[in-house]
């Protein structure tokens, strides 16, 4: 390649009824440099006109427009003739151009900078200007073109039709090739998503990642978006029993936050649709599959509030047959049922209805024995146990349970399952006053907390008892139960709560492991907060 090296080329003689322009010759440089991007200054501009100021033939008036100029570009270098060819076809120019006369008659006549004079093209041949049309269509990449020496010989000269140039065809037709293509492999990735190891395999690993890493897996492509967007990689969690536990709490009334017991993240959910009558009704929430599920009420009716981590949205419209109030739940995987509680009108409920995640789909199991609300609900050796609660017509506390088996659809009264001591409530308090049994299943054992007493007990299965074994955390306040958050995550019991004055105080979230022997409580993490757990659940998925 010639370097500093300058010489003279002489332009064609205007014609005998053109004035003679100022311009007789044109400078051309080659150098050879770094590799840069084509500069163009967008303040210099080249007009598109003919001698006498009109646009060629072959532009349309309304196609007549300022066209950036060809300003000192630097110039580019090519490891191989192939790649040389390819840029000539898309337009690069290696030559360093230096146009500053806007009305150059080479400009007027419409001449191309692509022509190459001679059958082949080399590094020291000398390039035209391109017309105007040309020098604003949408530049192809190379994936799109790929021109041999044959394609491009036919690119000498202007041709007159639009619509028959052989390079805008070529480069449309491998355009629609190109996009079939990547169709057709995005296709492919959907379906094997990591191609080397294939679909099966792809899947099987994914499942094994953080499910805290789904969003940046989600972000590398849309094959790995859907599929995480579609809950499959959830599904298959389940069947193969890996499952990760989040802690969902609410400490203001529209908001709701995450932990991460596992990596110790705190992530803030969207903030709910404001609803004035939702906002100061009394709440309930249930985690199933990869929902989460908030109970309320409206001006004459009860609502619905779900969370999705698969969208990262609320939404609301779904109803229950029959829509109720303080009742006990719990989940198993993507089912979870919801008994007893009260209706629209104050009457204490004994039916229940089982909910599925999957389909969205509510379905009305036998009613239990004996209605019931503010009871709790959890499952256990694959039965779903409710506890405790108030009902009768003198609204008293019931020291019984339920058991609901799944695969007889019937309902099994057992006396003395409540971890109320006494079956009454403690002095100067109603049982209204009273929050739902705290209790949580951990490895199929249930435990409770008396937040009286401040301990932990452990119920008996064989001979039906609690027993005491172990201290709550010091800090664990509340003001009867309520503001005290009791759950089961994963192998652990975690405690949620903390002291508050005057409005300041905070939230502490505390764990312990029941098969590592008695109550020795590790604090997960402490979060300032004036006001009490409201709603909590844990989501395992």
């Amino acid at each position: 390649m010639l370097e500093g090296r300058s010489c003279l080329f002489s332009r064609a003689l205007p014609s005998s009824c053109e004035q003679e322009s100022n311009w007789s010759y044109m400078t051309y440089r080659v150098e050879k440099k770094e590799k840069r991007p084509l500069e163009i200054d967008a303040e210099e501009e080249l007009q598109v006109e003919d001698a006498n100021g009109k646009c060629p033939p072959d532009i349309d008036a309304q196609e007549k427009q300022v066209i950036p100029a060809i300003k000192r570009r630097r110039p580019l270098e090519f490891d191989s003739e192939e790649e040389f060819r390819i840029n000539l076809a898309i337009g690069k120019c290696p030559l360093e151009i230096d146009l500053e006369d806007q009305h150059h008659p080479d400009v007027a006549g419409g001449k191309r900078p692509l022509e190459i004079d001679g059958e082949e093209p080399q590094l020291s041949s000398f390039f035209k200007l391109t017309e105007a049309r040309e020098s604003v269509e949408p530049t192809p990449t190379i994936s799109d073109l790929t021109l041999s020496p044959e394609d491009q010989s036919h690119k000498q000269g202007p041709p007159e039709d639009e619509s028959d140039k052989p390079g805008i065809n070529l480069s449309l037709s491998l355009a629609d090739q190109s996009n079939s293509q990547h169709q057709a492999e995005f296709n492919s990735d959907l379906d094997s998503l990591i191609q080397p190891i294939g679909r099966d395999l792809s899947i099987s690993c994914l499942i094994r990642c953080s499910r805290s890493d789904y969003g940046f897996i989600a972000s590398l492509n849309r094959s790995f978006r859907s599929i995480i967007q579609s809950g499959e990689l959830y599904r298959e969690r389940r069947k193969n029993g890996v499952i990760e536990h989040w802690i969902y709490f609410s400490c203001q009334l529209l908001e709701w936050e995450a932990f991460d017991p596992i990596h110790h993240r705190w992530m803030r959910l969207p903030t709910m649709t404001f609803n004035e009558c939702f906002m100061c009704s009394d709440k309930e929430s249930l985690a199933v599959g990869t929902e989460l599920l908030v109970f309320g009420k409206e001006v004459m009716s009860h609502v619905i509030y779900k969370y999705s981590i698969l969208t990262n949205s609320w939404s609301s419209g779904m109803s229950m047959n029959a829509p109720r109030c303080l009742f006990g739940s719990a989940s198993l995987g993507e089912i979870a049922i919801l008994a007893g509680g009260c209706d629209s009108q104050g009457n204490i409920l004994s039916s229940a209805e089982l909910y599925n995640s999957e389909t969205g789909a509510w379905e009305m199991l036998p009613s239990m024995n004996k209605p019931r609300k503010m009871c709790s609900g959890v499952f256990m050796d694959g039965k779903f146990y409710v506890i405790g609660g108030i009902g009768g017509s003198d609204s008293k506390p019931l020291p019984c349970g339920e058991e609901y088996n799944l695969q007889t659809r019937v309902w099994t009264e057992i006396s003395d399952m409540s971890p109320v001591r006494s079956g009454a409530p403690r002095e100067n308090e109603t049982a209204a006053a009273e929050a739902p049994p705290l209790v949580a299943v951990v490895n199929n054992e249930l435990y409770a907390a008396d937040y009286a007493d401040m301990e932990v007990r452990k119920y008996e299965k064989e001979s039906r008892l609690w027993l005491t074994v172990g201290r709550l955390p010091e800090r664990a306040v509340s003001m009867n139960g309520w503001g005290l958050a009791f759950r089961a995550c994963g192998d652990k019991l975690v405690v949620i709560g903390g002291p508050r004055a005057l409005g300041e105080g905070f939230i502490e979230l505390n764990s312990w492991v029941p098969s590592e022997g008695p109550p020795q409580w590790n604090v997960l993490a402490v979060k300032q907060s004036g006001n009490f757990v409201y709603n909590c659940a844990v989501m395992g998925c």
